[in-house]
């Protein structure tokens, strides 16, 4: 597809080589050394804005937070060196969509700018779909939320794709790289637990919501399945043999980001 993005960087090495990139793929690129106010960005059209916030300096975290806020459909990335865990946590609770250390390769830069844009796209598609019901459930693409009654899941954006994309494939196994592929919107690396860690925590939330349904079914070394049915109906062909129950046995992966303290400022690299 056609994209149209801005590079906030001051780095002409990078930018230079991205340029030349972006061109090859057919996109529109323009590059800028200081901050834009959001109204410009909206008059350029973009489909997503990478960002190094070093040249931002003190206003690095106002500016992130003002241009998600303001621009919800604009893809935002961010591309910076020495940031610890605690920043890029921050960040993307901000409403960054990712976060790239330098020194990196411009054709990471320009999959993860596609893979956002891509997302960004098929979330505006979504927000016109019309709601599910699943269970007890209604899930409603036009919020990016779901609710049980009146009340709603505290749901995080990642984990509303996740629940969407296995409700719109309800009744299919979908395979744990085809989630990630289609949620984070890139190949997923070997030995990423991420799909398992958001199906951990999604099924916690509508557990606690709707304790009589089984909503997200297992298939074990393959992936998941999305079937409403009444709590205590385990179907037979998800049960493994004793054997291999012994060898699916899921360990607890190591502690996410998310679990990191979060500092309240940003140093330059």
């Amino acid at each position: 597809m056609s994209i149209r993005i801005a590079v906030l960087d001051t780095d002409s090495g990078f930018v230079t080589v991205l340029a030349r990139r972006a061109e090859a793929a057919g996109w529109h690129l323009s590059q800028k050394t200081g901050p834009v106010p959001p109204r410009d960005l909206v008059a350029m059209k973009l489909n997503a804005l990478l960002v190094d916030p070093a040249v931002l300096g003190d206003e690095a975290w106002a500016y992130l937070e003002r241009v998600s806020s303001m621009l919800p459909d604009l893809g935002l990335v961010v591309c910076t060196s020495r940031s610890t865990v605690a920043q890029r946590v921050r960040g993307l609770r901000l409403g960054v969509d990712d976060w790239m250390t330098k020194p990196c390769h411009p054709e990471e830069a320009i999959a993860r700018l596609e893979a956002v844009s891509r997302r960004r796209r098929r979330g505006r598609q979504e927000h016109e779909a019309a709601p599910l019901a699943a269970g007890e459930m209604e899930i409603r693409p036009d919020r990016f939320q779901a609710f049980v009654g009146d009340e709603a899941l505290d749901l995080t954006r990642r984990e509303f794709e996740l629940l969407y994309l296995l409700a719109e494939e309800r009744g299919q196994v979908l395979e744990r790289e085809q989630i990630y592929q289609r949620v984070w919107g890139y190949a997923m690396a070997h030995g990423d637990r991420s799909v398992d860690v958001f199906v951990r925590k999604l099924r916690k939330k509508l557990e606690g919501l709707s304790p009589s349904w089984t909503y997200i079914h297992t298939h074990f070394g393959i992936g998941y399945r999305f079937d409403p049915e009444p709590a205590g109906i385990v179907s037979e062909e998800l049960r493994p043999a004793p054997e291999a129950a012994e060898r699916t046995v899921e360990r607890e992966p190591s502690a996410s980001p998310d679990s990191q303290p979060v500092h309240n400022t940003f140093t330059p690299g």
